[in-house]
């Protein structure tokens, strides 16, 4: 018979951490510069996709990279700032591509219309805001306050991952443990990445956007929301590790 308690009891530190690592996720959508539909036709900034599915996909790629770096290394700031790099380069590589596609494929300005002037360039961008849209393409300030995104987001998904494997006492490169933990943090992530959507509600731009001053609401209901996910996720992979489910 499992004994729930003893292995809640054991693994309260790693709880907190995915604790952490979902507040972190949370704090990190609101960076991401959105833009749905209105960024697909260009009358917006940002990419032209769902918060969820672009903060989701830093935080795969964040995990993917924490798994491969932890088969080889398993110190916790060498698998977290792995996290952190990888979500960050998957979110910049995205943003450029997107730029391309803006500057030369649709032929516009990459400009914010909800600054006058950029707050990494100090250019002037008012002049050039297309009349009747929220800006166009992935500005400077849009493109840095991304990959900051992308930096926190792998950082919770990283740490989140880290705390997972920790329960078990099988080898890091367990298939099995890898698969069901992956699963879980990916759930755990795409969880954390909606909570924040109802603070943004359609578009957002980055840490110069209003709707940014809005981030502890989704930060407290992330981190109270974590704590039963974070039990129950170690409850999980603690319980089929040690019934040799894994």
């Amino acid at each position: 018979m499992i004994d729930i308690v003893g292995l809640i009891a054991s693994n309260l530190i790693w709880i907190l951490a995915i604790v952490i690592g979902g507040t972190l996720i949370s704090i990190s959508v609101h960076f991401i510069p959105v833009g749905g539909a209105p960024a697909a036709m260009a009358q917006a900034t940002g990419i032209g996709t769902g918060t969820v599915m672009l903060a989701a996909g830093a935080g795969i790629a964040g995990i993917i990279a924490a798994g491969a770096v932890m088969a080889v290394n398993q110190d916790l700031w060498v698998v977290i700032g792995a996290a952190a790099v990888g979500a960050a380069v998957m979110l910049a590589a995205t943003m450029i591509v997107a730029t391309w596609i803006y500057a030369y494929g649709v032929g516009v300005m990459p400009v914010s219309a909800k600054v006058k002037y950029d707050p990494i360039t100090k250019y002037r961008q008012d002049l050039y805001v297309s009349q009747g849209t929220e800006g166009h393409g992935i500005p400077t300030v849009a493109y840095v306050s991304a990959t900051i995104g992308g930096l926190l987001g792998g950082l919770g998904a990283g740490l989140a991952y880290y705390a997972l494997m920790k329960v078990s006492t099988l080898p890091v490169t367990n298939l099995n443990l890898v698969a069901v933990v992956s699963t879980f943090t990916i759930g755990f992530f795409f969880i954390n990445s909606v909570i924040p959507s109802y603070n943004i509600v359609g578009t957002i731009e980055g840490f110069h956007d209003p709707k940014f001053k809005k981030w502890p609401k989704a930060a407290i209901a992330s981190f109270l929301a974590s704590i039963p996910l974070g039990i129950l996720a170690v409850v999980a992979v603690g319980s089929l590790a040690a019934v040799g489910g894994l």
